[in-house]
């Protein structure tokens, strides 16, 4: 076994411009109310390593440019196709009207988790703000909604943390259905 350089991993990835072009995986993404912007960049580079379709940010989210997505983002923000809605509500429902389903990240009387939900496709993933998690008004909206249980003495991971979990666990149920 041989650890790959930088060079060597950079010459199996796609190219930027390459990027913004590609297919994409049917996984949409709203951000509801994501306080640190920190987190927002961190999301924006997961989205891009599974090639996420869409990232909404929505409501108080912060969108590019801002340093400090740029700083965990690194460059992802030009590679994800992304788009601002002042109301997560409202971009909810446009994409319900669109046929796409609204998967929650939430802990609720009715959520499962999250390797025991079979995703539909496309789908879009809720994710909530840091304290408060998804307002009522959105989570009323979603069709399932999916947990990742928790064993130790706190009840949530770190939402950029949680959203690389949930996000590899949809694209890992997808390539399966496609078989690639």
């Amino acid at each position: 076994m041989k650890k790959l350089t930088i060079n060597e991993i950079g010459e199996m990835r796609l190219r930027p411009h390459a990027a913004r072009s590609a297919d994409r995986f049917p996984i949409y993404v709203l951000l509801d109310n994501i306080r640190s912007l920190y987190n927002v960049g961190s999301i924006f580079r997961t989205a891009d390593a599974i090639r996420a379709e869409k990232l909404l940010l929505c409501g108080i989210t912060g969108k590019p440019p801002r340093r400090e997505i740029d700083k965990t983002a690194l460059g992802a923000t030009d590679t994800v196709p992304w788009e601002y809605h002042p109301d997560g509500v409202a971009a909810a429902k446009a994409l319900k009207a669109q046929g796409i389903p609204i998967i929650a990240l939430e802990h609720t009387s009715e959520s499962q988790p999250h390797w025991h939900m079979s995703y539909p496709f496309p789908c879009c993933l809720v994710i909530g703000n840091e304290v408060w998690g998804i307002q009522d008004e959105l989570l009323a909206l979603a069709d399932e909604a999916v947990e990742l249980p928790m064993y130790g003495a706190k009840h949530s991971l770190n939402v950029s943390v949680a959203f690389g979990i949930l996000g590899y666990d949809v694209l890992q149920k997808y390539k399966g259905k496609d078989k690639g």
